[in-house]
């Protein structure tokens, strides 16, 4: 709001050393930030570090001329979803799936597959109008659109963990 304060996180793929805030600090500059400072700089292991970063930009941003087009939607409730899918959709709707690859976390696709739900909001298998397949995690991609294609799926979903890092050696 003016000041043009920004905080930054990231990783470099370099071990945690003076050299590496340095460079985390050039980083930034060439960035086109100023007054940097770097105020942690944390070992990840195997050649990465990572860096919380304070500085600050040159550029303003006149809020008030800000002109957002608001996505308009309906939340429906537990009865109105039922209620939908029974009247405008006329079936049981399949819905299948699973991290894949070597991605072993499920916190995401669990959250919006099983009963438990996320935030207050249940998770597909409580509703009735939804067959719900959850195949967990480290499904490959062959595995996970033949059983799809087998069950006649109406939806595929995928969820994985994003990370800077490569595949493992």
């Amino acid at each position: 709001m003016g000041d043009g304060a920004i905080q930054l996180s990231f990783t470099l793929p370099v071990e945690a050393s003076p050299q590496a805030q340095e460079a985390a600090k050039l980083y930034v500059e060439k960035c086109g930030l100023k007054e940097v400072h770097v105020s942690a700089m944390e070992s990840m292991g195997m050649g990465f570090s990572y860096f919380v970063v304070f500085a600050k930009a040159k550029h303003a941003i006149d809020f008030t001329k800000i002109k957002v087009q608001a996505a308009e939607f309906i939340k429906m409730d537990f009865d109105g979803v039922n209620e939908f899918v029974r009247e405008k959709i006329k079936k049981r709707l399949v819905v299948i799936g699973a991290t894949t690859g070597s991605d072993a976390h499920t916190v995401g696709i669990d959250a919006i597959l099983n009963m438990k739900g996320y935030s207050g909001d249940p998770g597909l298998e409580r509703y009735p109008c939804f067959r719900v397949i959850n195949l967990r995690s480290q499904v490959d991609n062959k595995d996970l659109v033949r059983k799809a294609v087998e069950l006649k799926a109406d939806a595929i979903l995928v969820s994985k963990l994003v990370t800077q890092r490569g595949p493992a050696p």
